[in-house]
């Protein structure tokens, strides 16, 4: 059983102090942990081995979306000193109330079976074996002491999904990832380009309608222009308090060298990190999502406003494309829906298989079912 859900870290901003209101996000995080606990119960289960599974650990997932979105609104820039200590604080918050609740529950209800024993004395080592796991030597006293006393409810609490559709259904920055940019064009399949500003953007703008959406502040920072390093970084942040795992992506720059890729890798591990994904633009022939230097592509759009020029001169471009193989194609169409070609492969057709689009063929995993 997938047991997933996401707190939407945009709306835990006091926007009129540029703050994160902390007493709303553990009120939410509360109730989502409750939410899903009672979840397990109301889920029909299809055979013997999945309910004793699922009811035995009563493992849930709670995760985030808008996470770029709270720092801007706290005006923090992501991957900073600044911002990683910020979102330090956010994920501790969102830990340690998720698991004070599930203690609260396990008081109520009882703890997950599989922290149970045959007597109090096979209980009590079952507890001592858990709160000396390496995730729960970095909790709180009080909570490793109260899992000691009362159990606790669930035996994970914490996943962070990626939340492509229902973060990008709500205008919000997907789980948590940064803006890849704030300000692009999408084509449709009759191949005309569609002008669209990230909801944030629009909403700073209308409230400072003196700022120039050319030269915004600095933390209206892209996925692109942070180092892959600085990726890296805000996951391992991230990683300390989540007990499951999460999905991050490093993006790095075309041309990035496999030595370079490694060192990220390393990075990643040395920081704690249970996984890690690198993606090097333009390392696919096809892709949905591309910054590219280059003059006159016919498949490439000028960013919103005055294009920047890089180093060499050339204008910066980003584009978003459903059809990447030939936008003037009527009879096939690549993309990540069900039904659809492949754009990596461009063999196969795009299947609903366990929850994620995937291509027939090739097995490239082109859309998550959230």
């Amino acid at each position: 059983m997938c047991n997933l859900a996401a707190v939407n870290l945009a709306e835990m901003a006091d926007k009129e102090n540029n703050t994160v209101d902390y007493e709303k996000l553990k009120q939410t995080v509360a109730t989502g942990v409750r939410m899903q606990d009672n979840v397990i119960d109301a889920t029909p289960y299809f055979l013997d081995q999945n309910t004793n599974q699922a009811k035995g650990e009563r493992r849930v997932g709670l995760g985030v979306m808008g996470l770029h979105d709270l720092l801007i609104y706290t005006e923090t820039v992501y991957g900073s000193d600044k911002g990683n200590e910020l979102v330090d604080k956010i994920f501790e918050t969102i830990a340690t109330t998720a698991y004070r609740t599930s203690i609260e529950l396990a008081k109520e209800k009882g703890s997950f079976p599989f922290l149970v024993g045959n007597n109090e004395q096979e209980t009590q080592h079952l507890r001592m074996k858990y709160i000396n796991t390496g995730y729960m030597k970095k909790m709180p006293e009080d909570i490793r002491q109260g899992i000691l006393k009362y159990g606790i409810r669930n035996s994970h609490l914490l996943t962070v999904a990626p939340t492509g559709s229902t973060g990008t259904m709500v205008g919000v920055s997907t789980g948590l990832e940064p803006y890849f940019s704030f300000s692009y064009f999408r084509s449709g399949r009759l191949g005309k380009f569609i002008e669209v500003k990230a909801q944030i953007l629009q909403e700073y703008l209308d409230r400072h309608p003196e700022t120039d959406p050319n030269n915004l502040p600095e933390w209206f920072v892209s996925s692109m222009d942070l180092s892959p390093e600085a990726h890296a970084d805000v996951q391992c942040v991230i990683q300390r308090w989540v007990d499951s795992s999460l999905s991050k992506t490093v993006n790095a720059p075309r041309g990035y060298t496999v030595d370079q890729v490694k060192k990220v890798y390393e990075r990643l591990y040395k920081g704690g990190a249970k996984g890690g994904t690198v993606y090097v633009d333009g390392s696919r022939d096809s892709q949905v999502l591309t910054l590219k230097a280059e003059d006159n592509d016919m498949y490439a759009v000028e960013l919103a406003g005055d294009p920047s020029e890089d180093t060499k001169g050339t204008k910066k471009s980003v584009v978003l494309v459903e059809t990447i193989s030939d936008l003037r194609s009527t009879s096939v169409t690549y993309g990540s829906e069900v039904g659809d070609t492949c754009p990596v492969c461009r063999k196969g057709t795009v299947e609903d298989i366990g929850g994620c689009n995937t291509c027939t063929n090739c097995n490239a995993q082109l859309k998550c079912g959230l």
